[in-house]
């Protein structure tokens, strides 16, 4: 190409750019303000009330927490009162005998109306099993307390994951969306300058390629949207509108302290899902004692109170003349009232000798349970020690991760610039504009996600020393806007 068909090239290229911008439609009235934005404290606080998961784990601690009443009250006095009302009617024909031994009656009528109450107590004098097992219970309780805290903590990082998953996939649609259009003005810009001659067909069609691609990843785009909003639906129960979305800038800070072993050692020392390992071990432990208790001797004292009051009414009808009773018909009628109080106690001892083998079993069961837990908790603390090293590492990581990709956007958008003057000079072709393109659009995407993976990773390693809380959140929510 001569310099002048150069320039008579760059001029008209020049003009049908201008043309392009003059004939663009005016720039739409501003729409009404939308839904106000949600931030991540807020989404946090409706997860609280409303993640089926967290309120599970709730009610499981709540459920665990009576263990401590059930053990104290085997141990305690158990006190019974009962009471009762009773009637009874019997009609015996030929069931009065005289004195001598003949029959002097033909029918025999009695009447008891009764009532009374008693209170019986029982009390455990001695039972290594139950002692053992109020001193379980205890355990017991502060495991669920400690499953209940960590289940928080992994609220508090679902939520994170979330709602960043949702602010990650809207930076891909912006950048899938800005990514057509830019494409969409190449291809016009490509058609026009084929009208005038200026490129060849084959140019065009590798814009209109290019602008197919860009539709389907915004397509693509859009529908992992929807997917990341259903996830963060799932916790709270219903749809959120807008989410705040973080600030140009925030502030990369390196954990502190910024030492690997001294946050080890605090994961180690703090991280709940390996306390409440721990603790299960020293319950299994527990278990044996208890379980050994059942070959020992138990005493047991029980006393008993009773009141009662029966009045009893005997009719008797003769059909002879009866020495002291009316003469026939009319019934001979005696009345027996009586009132027995009685009281008495007793101190039971039980002494187990054979059982048929089930205390053994039930023991050595007990025993191969506290080895199962004693390498639970060796295995948590391995993994405790690994997912905090690794967490630390990736939070350093993510930083020089975070700043590098920033300095690559920059440079994808020079390159870009460059490209696409290039292509107006004809230097570069439509192919290279487009490469240019998606090499600014995986940076971008990039770079955004790399920010809220630093957050997260930084949640991560709180998590794993175990002092991550809704302090937290409240200084991430500081981020967004």
């Amino acid at each position: 190409m001569t310099y002048t068909r150069r320039i008579l090239t760059i001029a008209l290229a020049g003009w049908l750019a201008a043309a392009a911008h003059a004939q663009a439609p005016a720039q739409a009235p501003a729409k009404a303000p939308g839904p106000p934005l949600e931030s991540l404290i807020d989404i946090y606080k409706r997860a609280l009330e409303n993640d089926p998961a967290f309120r599970e784990a709730e009610a499981q601690y709540l459920s665990t927490a009576q263990a401590k009443p059930f053990a104290r009250a085997s141990l305690l006095p158990n006190v019974q009162l009962t009471s009762n009302r009773s009637h009874n009617y019997t009609d015996v024909v030929g069931g009065a005998v005289a004195t001598t031994g003949q029959a002097a009656g033909s029918r025999s009528v009695t009447t008891v109306d009764a009532h009374g109450w008693a209170v019986a107590l029982s009390q455990t004098v001695f039972d290594w099993g139950q002692f053992k097992t109020l001193k379980q219970a205890d355990k017991r309780v502060v495991q669920a307390e400690t499953q209940y805290e960590a289940a928080k903590q992994d609220l508090t990082t679902r939520v994170a994951n979330r709602y960043f998953g949702v602010l990650s996939a809207e930076d891909n649609l912006a950048s899938a969306a800005a990514a057509r259009e830019a494409i969409a003005r190449q291809l016009e810009q490509a058609q026009r300058r084929f009208e005038v001659g200026l490129i060849a067909i084959t140019d065009v069609q590798q814009s209109q390629a290019g602008y197919d691609d860009a539709v389907s990843e915004e397509i693509l785009a859009k529908q992992q949207l929807a997917t990341a909003h259903e996830f963060l639906r799932e916790i709270i129960g219903e749809d959120v509108a807008k989410i705040a979305g973080p600030k140009e800038e925030f502030p990369l800070r390196t954990p502190d302290p910024e030492n690997q072993d001294e946050w080890v050692k605090r994961a180690l020392a703090d991280n709940l899902t390996l306390n409440a390992t721990r603790l299960g071990y020293e319950i299994a432990n527990d278990q044996i004692e208890i379980d050994r208790g059942s070959r020992l001797p138990k005493l047991n004292l029980q006393a008993n109170y009773t009141d009662r009051t029966a009045d009893q009414t005997q009719a008797i009808y003769f059909t002879n003349p009866f020495p002291g009773c009316p003469a026939p018909p009319a019934p001979c009628v005696s009345s027996s009232p009586t009132n027995p109080i009685g009281n008495s106690w007793a101190l039971n001892l039980t002494f187990p000798i054979y059982t048929g083998g089930y205390n053994s079993a039930k023991i050595q069961q007990s025993v191969y349970n506290s080895r199962l837990n004693e390498q639970t908790v060796e295995r948590i603390t391995r993994q405790t020690e690994r997912q905090t090293r690794d967490s630390y590492l990736t939070v350093l990581s993510d930083i020089a991760r975070v700043r590098a990709l920033k300095q690559s956007v920059e440079s994808n958008r020079t390159a870009l610039r460059a490209t696409e003057a290039g292509f107006e000079v004809g230097t570069q072709t439509t192919v290279d504009v487009l490469a240019s393109q998606n090499s600014l659009r995986r940076a971008e995407t990039n770079y955004s996600a790399s920010r809220y993976q630093y957050l997260l990773a930084a949640m991560a390693l709180k998590q794993a020393s175990g002092s991550l809380n809704e302090a937290d959140i409240v200084e991430i929510d500081n981020f967004l806007e």
